[in-house]
């Protein structure tokens, strides 16, 4: 058999990860337009002497560096898409970055919550009118990242996947807008009704909700690194769209995210009538992002 009879048959398993993905450059501006807000945050909150601004500012400077993380993972996975080290592409490091996001997300919560409790213990002064501007600018730049990440974050088709590592990054800069409306909110309390223990208290409140958000991306990324079984909707398509041929019944079916939107499948297939493999494929939904189909044929007997 010469070469030209297997090259048919030949694919690579870069899956798409070699082009550039709208969410690399998404998280390029964000990077920037953070750690420009996080320098005048620190600064302000340290001059200003407002916990809630301070926490904001640092908050901003790690999620920085956790957004420099999901910027390395979509550039990895680009360059390294067609290396043959990885046996189905280099999808999953998606999911890697976006689980070390929710990591840090939740370590970050710790550090909120250590650093309003030792505020709340030792309050200090604050200058509230300069800490009010400086955070409402802050929230603003918050607000136009959560636009630039949040479009095409949510994906209406139940059996899609999220981009793992643009949902990290949309929930870190998510977390630093509530931040900022928390830190807003406790400056308004402590200059007009004279309640500076808002300040520090909105950090525990805000590190209360960014576990809850850690939880959620720690269970959806770490499906994916364990390769825990796809969707029910697309395990339901597949297996009806192989036994509408009447003579063909599945017997068994692994299907699991190899990337965002892409899925290895293998099929166990028994027929007394048996198609061929090409026309089994050709039996699967379209748009359901199977990009690595193996399909195993039985006899009843066999």
């Amino acid at each position: 058999m010469d070469d030209s009879q297997l090259q048919p048959h030949r694919h690579d398993h870069a899956f798409g990860q070699d082009r550039r993905k709208a969410g690399e450059t998404k998280t390029m501006w964000v990077i920037a337009l953070t750690a420009t807000m996080m320098v005048v945050e620190v600064a302000a909150g340290i001059i200003y002497g407002s916990m809630a601004l301070l926490a904001d500012g640092l908050h901003m400077a790690s999620h920085a560096a956790a957004l420099s993380i999901s910027a390395f993972a979509y550039i990895y996975a680009r360059r390294h898409a067609h290396d043959q080290r990885y046996s189905f592409g280099t999808g999953k490091v998606n999911a890697l970055a976006g689980f070390t996001g929710a990591i840090l997300l939740a370590v970050f919560a710790i550090l909120m919550a250590w650093e309003s409790g030792v505020r709340l213990l030792n309050p200090v002064s604050i200058a509230f009118d300069q800490a009010i501007f400086v955070a409402v600018i802050g929230l603003i730049v918050n607000g136009v990242s959560v636009v630039i990440l949040g479009d095409g974050h949510h994906d209406h088709e139940d059996h899609k996947q999220h981009d793992q590592n643009l949902r990290s990054a949309y929930l870190h800069v998510m977390a630093d807008a509530l931040t900022s409306v928390m830190a807003i909110f406790a400056l308004l309390a402590g200059k007009y009704f004279d309640q500076a223990w808002m300040d520090p208290a909105m950090g525990f409140v805000g590190a209360a909700l960014i576990t809850h958000w850690s939880i959620g991306l720690t269970r959806s990324t770490a499906r994916v690194l364990l390769d825990r079984q796809g969707p029910e909707q697309l395990h339901e398509a597949v297996r009806e769209a192989i036994e509408q041929h009447e003579n063909s019944r599945v017997t068994d079916l692994h299907l699991w995210a190899i990337g965002p939107n892409v899925f290895a499948v293998i099929i166990t297939i028994v027929s007394d009538a048996p198609k061929s493999i090409d026309q089994y494929k050709a039996m699967l939904p379209e748009s359901a992002g199977l990009m690595h189909v193996t399909i195993e044929l039985h006899g009843p007997g066999s």
